[in-house]
């Protein structure tokens, strides 16, 4: 892997029954890139994210994050601890939030690092005030999920993402189920994740906004492929294909 590659994605196919949703993915992404990934429904956005960190079992082909590498194909005893160790260091945040309602929203925060790292529960609650506050959450400590907003919900997501110190953050369209009021709010949160963190993110989003601000490259892809690549300005401005130009009609 090259030295500042913090994931490699060599030749991955994804099957769900006769169906191919991944054909064939090779990428790279550097230390500190943010990566936009966009497309239509359907075309293999998500799944990529899920095959990274091995929430899909890649079908064939090799994903290596921070120097774990993993061969797709059936799970192995020995493979799940590699998929544990693979996925400590990736941090991923839903569409639908998925914080554990029972627990207050500082508990969320701090439960990756005392359950997984084994890490003492006064210094996880000193780091995940230290997050909640980096998200603008601070005074919604002991508060119940329940009692937030979806934005907020969404920003206390990516606080508890952030508490395993992951080397990637891979966002699923963490906007798409928020009212669009609230989506500002939680953009401004991962754009200062890229601009003062300096943290590698793998963005699924249709916010061509964040994409031209934030984004190092952007990444098109259509039916199973990567059509095209590049910083924003050249695909939102240049593109190539006429799939990526509809695309950007519809969009923008």
């Amino acid at each position: 892997m090259n030295d500042d590659a913090v994931v490699r994605v060599e030749n991955l196919h994804k099957y769900f029954g006769q169906l191919e949703v991944l054909k064939g993915i090779n990428m790279e992404i550097h230390r500190g890139e943010v990566v936009v990934i966009f497309g239509r429904s359907g075309s293999g956005k998500s799944t990529l994210l899920r095959c990274i960190n091995f929430l899909e079992d890649p079908t064939h082909g090799t994903v290596e994050v921070a120097g774990v590498k993993l061969e797709g194909g059936h799970r192995t005893r020995r493979k799940r601890e590699q998929i544990r160790q693979l996925r400590i260091k990736t941090g991923m945040v839903f569409q639908a939030f998925n914080l554990f309602p029972n627990m207050t929203t500082i508990e969320n925060v701090m439960e990756g690092p005392v359950t997984v790292k084994g890490i003492p529960k006064a210094d996880a609650r000193a780091q995940g005030l230290e997050l909640l506050s980096k998200v603008g959450l601070a005074d919604k400590a002991d508060v119940h999920p329940i009692r937030l907003s979806g934005g907020q919900q969404q920003r206390v997501a990516i606080a508890r993402a952030l508490a395993m110190e992951p080397e990637v953050m891979l966002f699923d369209e963490p906007t798409s189920a928020l009212d669009p009021e609230l989506i500002g709010e939680v953009l401004a949160v991962m754009k200062s994740l890229a601009t003062d963190m300096h943290m590698t993110m793998m963005v699924v989003t249709h916010e061509m906004g964040f994409a031209r601000e934030v984004a190092n490259r952007m990444m098109f892809f259509h039916e199973g492929v990567i059509l095209e690549q590049g910083t924003p300005d050249e695909l939102i401005n240049h593109t190539k294909f006429p799939e990526t130009k509809k695309f950007f009609e519809a969009v923008l």
